[in-house]
């Protein structure tokens, strides 16, 4: 059995373990105390919005709306990772779910399918409702999923719980859906990886940063080669290679040009005109390839010059 963190304690578990929150209003009074209990307390749980937009999220989620009167929360997760408080105490989000739930939690065992819908929620959890649609498409952002690991660990922390006294919505209730979704940077929304991450972060010290990822190896440079200067013979070779080139194509098919493959209007039917080239255009060819390997050699040329 664990009291309820006052409203001050409950700001102070949360910022003492790194998460940033926002005070919305007059949360510290926003309550259903008038309509039950609120305690004694036994654990978090996550939801979706089924809504977008942060500021009207925030709003939605204090005051309610006219079939389900507010607060419907204790915190919501906002796009950019900062948790808005919206109540301190008892709120309308758990509602109705499985006794033998509430006792697995209390126990910290194996949660069972939940089947019945005979327990006040709203008693016993804090709420966590994070922004999203709840369409299995609209994304959490990794800023909101770490923020709502931080929300969770904080009370657990703060009551003295393991990551087993967290559990979503659809763990609590028949046929609820939440949280669902996917995640920027991969993967969708699963309980069990969330009190995983809980988990993890139970074991280190409050405040500590999330865990970056492992750099990635950087490919080694490999040696730069020393520059080695071209010969008059080089010269001569390359050129050379360039023309001979141009005349393998021109002794093809007994004089008959082909036209190389790389022309712009070069066909494959060996009846159209596009497959053969006209002395002329082979000439002209055969000039561009020689002012090509002139420039090329002339960069070369100069790019030694540079490096010596």
């Amino acid at each position: 059995m664990a009291t309820p963190l006052s409203a001050e304690k409950h700001l102070k578990a949360l910022r003492d373990e790194g998460l940033k929150v926002s005070e919305h209003r007059s949360w510290r009074t926003n309550n259903r105390n008038h309509k039950g209990s609120w305690g004694p307390a036994h654990g978090v749980m996550i939801h979706h919005t089924v809504s977008s937009g942060d500021d009207s999220s925030v709003e939605l989620c204090y005051n309610g709306h006219s079939a389900l009167p507010g607060p419907l929360c204790h915190g919501v997760g906002r796009n950019d990772g900062t948790v808005a408080l919206v109540s301190s105490a008892r709120a309308n989000h758990a509602g109705s779910g499985d006794g033998d739930v509430l006792r697995a939690v209390i126990h910290e065992t194996a949660l069972p399918a939940p089947n019945e819908a005979n327990t006040d929620g709203n008693r016993h959890f804090y709420g966590l409702e994070i922004v999203n649609l709840g369409d299995n498409k609209d994304t959490y952002t990794r800023a909101q999923y770490r923020a709502a690991v931080l929300w969770a660990a904080a009370l657990c922390r703060a009551h003295g719980w393991s990551e087993k006294s967290v559990i979503g919505h659809k763990e609590w209730q028949p046929g609820k859906i939440d949280p669902r979704g996917p995640i920027e940077g991969g993967g969708s929304f699963s309980m069990t990886q969330f009190r995983a991450d809980v988990r993890a972060q139970l074991t280190a010290k409050p405040g500590t940063p999330a865990p970056s990822k492992p750099a990635t190896p950087s490919k080694p440079v490999p040696p730069k080669e020393a520059p080695v200067a071209l010969s008059d013979a080089d010269v001569q070779r390359i050129a050379k290679a360039a023309a001979d080139e141009v005349w393998r194509v021109m002794a093809k098919s007994d004089g008959v040009y082909l036209a190389p493959t790389d022309d712009p209007q070069y066909s494959p039917t060996v009846t159209d005109p596009g497959h053969y080239w006209s002395g002329r255009q082979v000439m002209a060819d055969l000039v561009r390839r020689v002012r090509d390997t002139q420039k090329a050699v002339a960069d070369l040329v100069a790019a030694q010059k540079k490096e010596s």
